[in-house]
């Protein structure tokens, strides 16, 4: 039996908590790690090792190069430097530090005969992910992004809060630009099939703002930073389950930061949509029945997303 194995490129705080949540939930047999911080993938490879004896599973980590990289079943990038976010709520910072360095290893990632699924997590997330896909030239759908998945998670975390109905029973999708231009898809809001205009008819619970939620559930991340300089839990839970989907082939319905080749409109971009994930990644995009308003808020998303896509032409 083929072991289920896993690389991380960029053991920060994002890598090793995606890595030890893989490792805590059994996801992968093996993980290996890639970091140019030599002392930082040691320390990690060692702190993991070490709790293996507790866990409910057994998983091996590696510290590896991108030669080794080759035989993976999904690789996660999580390439980052989030010290350039300080005093800021901009994500598009962080762009020419990512941009050049996924450029400088994405020929190696290639080069080890990689045929899996890559998943990206890096920042600006729709905008990397793309330049991963071009760079690796895998078929479409094997190169997605964690994208409004991890936005959508922390809309639905507001939702349930404010509801007291419980996460896994919301049906919520953020979408567009996993950034500050994203928007709540509220005609597609549902609690088990409801939708969220029928409960507001006659439960006060679900007449709220839904302008005000919106901007909670954006600045949720902002909120998570401005303590600790970095985001964790969310994202490394987001990327785990999407590495643990496509291994048992699930064809799970998740938002993901996934090419669009004429859906909702659109083309030449990779943007927040739900999509069927399975073995060979983002499989399927579902086009949500969008009001009219909402459509052209994606079709905004997406304007703004390929206007940012003009600076990659600067960064060598």
């Amino acid at each position: 039996m083929k072991a289920r194995k896993v690389g991380i490129i960029g053991l920060g705080h994002v890598g090793a908590h995606v890595a030890y949540s893989i490792a805590v939930q059994g996801i992968a047999d093996e993980i290996v790690m890639v970091d140019k911080n030599r002392d930082k993938v040691i320390s990690e490879q060692q702190d993991l090792m070490d709790s293996v004896a507790y866990l409910p599973h057994r998983v091996k980590a590696f510290i590896g190069d991108f030669s080794d990289l080759g035989d993976c079943d999904v690789i996660v990038n999580s390439t980052g430097n989030i010290g350039i976010l300080r005093g800021s709520t901009n994500r598009l910072k962080e762009m020419d530090f990512t941009i050049a360095a996924v450029n400088s290893y994405v020929d190696k990632i290639k080069a080890s005969g990689f045929n899996g699924v890559l998943i990206n997590i890096s920042n600006p997330c729709d905008i990397v992910t793309r330049q991963l896909a071009l760079g690796l030239g895998l078929p479409r759908g094997h190169v997605f992004g964690t994208g409004t998945g991890l936005d959508t998670a922390r809309l639905i975390s507001a939702l349930a809060q404010q509801t007291g109905i419980d996460h896994k029973s919301i049906t919520a999708y953020m979408l567009g630009e996993h950034g500050n231009d994203q928007f709540t898809a509220w005609s597609c809001v549902s609690f088990r099939g409801k939708p969220l205009d029928e409960w507001a008819k006659t439960d006060k619970r679900f007449q709220f703002d839904r302008d005000e939620m919106q901007k909670t559930a954006i600045a949720a991340g902002w909120r998570t930073f401005s303590g600790k300089f970095c985001t964790e839990y969310a994202i490394a839970s987001t990327a785990a389950r999407m590495v643990h989907v496509v291994l048992h082939d699930e064809k799970q319905i998740m938002p993901a930061s996934c090419e669009l080749c004429g859906e909702y409109g659109e083309s030449g971009l990779f943007a927040g949509v739900p999509a069927v994930i399975g073995a060979n990644g983002a499989e399927e995009i579902v086009e949500l029945p969008l009001s009219e308003e909402e459509k052209a808020k994606f079709h905004h998303c997406c304007s703004q997303i390929k206007a940012n896509m003009e600076h990659l032409k600067d960064i060598h």
